[in-house]
């Protein structure tokens, strides 16, 4: 059996991307050409792959199936084919996707973003939101790198530290802490909170922290994004409390107050994760280098 290895190429562009247009965006083809290619897998695999639902496309039980093996597939493909060949930037074409904390994104994701345009123009970032629950797609090569503070458990999945942050409090204007010289455990217990969390948890560190001084504070919501929390800081009495490096264009852009957080907490460290997959792919490194840079700079 005679195969194209294109079309595996084209199978995961399309199983990825739900559609011909965009899996033709993807490989920087013709939408005509992706579409013979569609028929092309079809013939091979004697399945349908993606049926039309109304305006949309919809993948068939067996592309579901497959997805994932197909993914890997690929991958190892390319590391066998083309294990030693120099990285040209100038001509690299790839669409890599990275799992970041959104306040990382906010933070470092500009800063890498146009690294990655000036050297590389053909590449592209798709920066996805983390989930609410542990996900495997670092494992699957389904993601290409995370950012965040939890230092995967893995073996097979590379950690690096590449920063760390201590937490600050953020209130609005007229927030009655910004009227005492320092705010005290007490004064930081007694006040209302906004917590933040993907998950939707209601208590965190802070909690352990404020339990040993005997203490408790009153969390009345939460939010999974600091730039939400902050909203909600900004025209209220309620406190947030959120790593300082995400507060700085908040205190521009929001107006709010950044005060001292009186706990000894240790600071919430960054790391840089990817599987080992990845170790001798030069474009990944290549990238893993600019987003280590981006990621250092901005704390």
């Amino acid at each position: 059996m005679q195969l194209d290895l294109n079309l595996l190429a084209a199978l995961d562009a399309l199983l990825e991307e739900g559609s011909v247009a965009g899996a033709a965006a993807r490989l920087h083809v013709t939408a005509p050409a992706m579409s013979r290619s569609l028929g092309r897998i079809r013939r091979t695999t004697g399945d349908q792959i993606l049926v039309r639902t109304g305006r949309t496309m919809t993948p068939t039980p067996y592309a579901i199936a497959v997805r994932e093996q197909v993914h890997a597939l690929l991958h190892q493909v390319q590391g066998v084919l083309a294990p030693s060949r120099e990285l040209d930037l100038a001509t690299l074409e790839r669409t890599f996707t990275l799992r970041w904390h959104d306040s990382l994104v906010a933070l470092s994701g500009p800063a890498l973003l146009a690294a990655v345009r000036s050297q590389a123009p053909g590449v592209r970032l798709r920066f996805v939101p983390e989930s609410s629950i542990d996900t495997p797609e670092l494992r699957r090569g389904e993601v290409d790198l995370e950012a965040n503070a939890n230092r995967p458990g893995a073996p097979d999945v590379r950690a690096e530290k590449v920063g760390e942050t201590r937490a600050v409090i953020v209130v609005g204007r007229e927030h009655p802490l910004t009227r005492f010289k320092a705010v005290t455990a007490e004064r930081y217990a007694a006040a209302e909170h906004i917590n933040i969390s993907r998950r939707g948890t209601l208590s965190n560190a802070l909690d352990d922290a404020l339990t040993h001084l005997g203490l408790t504070r009153h969390v009345v919501a939460t939010v999974p994004t600091e730039a939400a929390a902050f909203e909600f800081a900004r025209s209220s009495d309620l406190l947030v409390t959120a790593p300082e490096a995400t507060t700085r264009s908040a205190v521009a852009d929001l107006g709010v107050v950044v005060l001292p957080l009186p706990l000894e907490l240790p600071p919430a460290p960054i790391y840089l994760s990817w599987h080992q997959r990845y170790d001798t792919d030069r474009a990944h490194t290549w990238l893993r280098t600019l987003a280590r840079t981006a990621l250092t700079t901005s704390q």
